[in-house]
């Protein structure tokens, strides 16, 4: 499928439903009771993981996107969908169980901003699951700016490069270190629960050469467990919220 008009500003939502989103639904679902949850999915895209929590745990889902666009296939499925940005989010503080984000903290314009939110409207003791790009992964899966154009698609090495290089061409998204990440919420009333690095689903590999990536998975799932981790895709951070 080729990258819509938004794939430089906001990353590809999940388009459809395939391994690597249902492991990270099971790491979710594992880390956070969903069960009869009131649930915020943080940047929904078009709503693919509100929609798996809403039917399978019986949860209530509320769900946000910046882009209209992708709202309106959302509310197809997640009812309870707004436009809005995560900087300022619409709703009362304290008032959900959960509040995921998976892969939009990197496209904002304030992280530290949609960090404060996502505490502010965690209820005490709830839960906050963010996914997020790791800046040791050797691609950056976003694509890249050079001479004022943008090619999408993964491009090595990009973030290992010092900031001021890094950033010129990558001006359009974020990579964290685990460091960088936790800074984030430093200063807010959270505690670290768990902080993973963890390996994509490959899917797209898995399409054309399904023994490969089966090998590849077991590699690198594996590969989690070892300091070699380091080189994981995506950060899985879990927070509660303590007062």
């Amino acid at each position: 499928m080729p990258p819509s008009e938004l794939a430089a500003l906001r990353g590809e939502p999940s388009y459809v439903w395939r391994s690597g989103q249902e492991r990270r639904l099971q790491m979710i679902a594992a880390a956070a009771p969903l069960r009869g949850a009131k649930v915020l999915v943080d940047g929904c895209g078009l709503g693919s993981y509100a929609a798996q929590i809403a039917e399978r745990f019986a949860a209530h889902v509320e769900a946000l996107d910046i882009e209209a666009e992708r709202i309106a296939v959302a509310r197809r499925r997640v009812p309870r969908a707004l436009v809005a940005a995560a900087e300022r989010l619409p709703y009362a503080s304290d008032a959900f169980d959960v509040v995921i984000s998976n892969e939009v903290l990197e496209h904002v314009q304030d992280d530290r901003a949609a960090a404060r939110e996502m505490v502010r409207v965690t209820k005490p003791q709830g839960v906050i699951l963010i996914f997020c790009p790791n800046r040791w992964y050797p691609f950056e899966t976003h694509g890249h700016y050079w001479r004022g154009t943008y090619h999408f698609g993964n491009t090595p090495l990009i973030n290992y490069l010092p900031d001021p290089l890094r950033n010129a061409l990558a001006p359009h998204v974020r990579a964290y270190t685990a460091r960088g990440l936790r800074r984030l919420f430093a200063d807010l009333p959270v505690r670290v629960v768990s902080h993973k690095r963890i390996f994509g689903g490959y899917d797209n590999i898995a399409q054309r050469a399904p023994a490969l990536a089966k090998l590849m998975r077991a590699a690198l799932y594996c590969a989690e467990r070892t300091p070699l981790r380091l080189f994981g895709l995506s950060h899985f951070l879990v927070l509660q919220k303590l007062r």
